[in-house]
């Protein structure tokens, strides 16, 4: 009597090969579907809502002006990689910015870096949503931040500035609230400015065309 061989036949290997393949196509097609909605050329003017442990806000974005920032900070949103994040920076009357870290303060993935749109007319003005950088130009990647002020030292002159990419159309009373929590140094960090109490960023949705 022949033992059963417990390794698969050649052509049971590539069977299994071809439902891996399958299921790759298969996944990769689902994301980017999911994706394609998001950025969709006709929807030029998306929005985006942020619920927050302090209430909503919705950003309108402008893809005309800042096309790359706008459909990189979709595919966050998409992919649901703000959601359950913290806004750890809040300077009253300047920023509130978040994006980066979970409630433990552990860095969210990162993506790749993308081009400085910091030129594209917008201005770091009161209610406008902007990118986050390093001191080199082109490093913004996921962190964001909304103007709390007319911060027009941020905006580009002989240097790069920040680029802004859209603007709070509802929740400004939310974006008031929040930048007038508590804040204090940060010794697991070693940083300055940030709220003693969580404010969350519970979910980043895209909003249909016509809402």
């Amino acid at each position: 009597i022949r033992q059963c061989d417990k390794h698969p036949s050649i052509k049971g290997r590539q069977i299994i090969v071809k439902n891996i393949v399958q299921f790759i196509i298969t996944s990769t097609l689902l994301i980017l579907s999911s994706f394609s909605y998001a950025v969709d050329p006709t929807n030029i003017y998306p929005k985006v809502k942020l619920e927050t442990s302090m209430g909503v806000i919705v950003v309108e974005l402008d893809r005309v002006k800042a096309p790359i920032t706008v459909n990189n900070f979709l595919e966050y949103v998409v992919k649901g990689e703000y959601n359950n994040t913290i806004f750890h920076r809040i300077i009253d009357d300047f920023i509130v910015q978040g994006g980066a870290y979970d409630a433990k303060f552990t860095a969210k993935e990162l993506g790749k870096n993308i081009v400085n749109e910091s030129g594209n007319g917008l201005k770091n003005e009161m209610g406008t949503i902007a990118m986050a950088k390093e001191n080199r130009p082109h490093t913004a990647n996921r962190q964001f931040f909304f103007n709390l002020a007319d911060n027009t030292t941020l905006d580009p002159g002989r240097k790069w500035g920040y680029a802004v990419f859209g603007a709070i159309i509802e929740g400004e009373e939310v974006l008031e609230a929040i930048a007038k929590v508590p804040t204090d140094y940060n010794e697991t960090m070693a940083w300055n400015d940030v709220p003693i109490k969580h404010v969350t960023l519970i979910k980043a949705t895209l909003l249909p065309a016509d809402e």
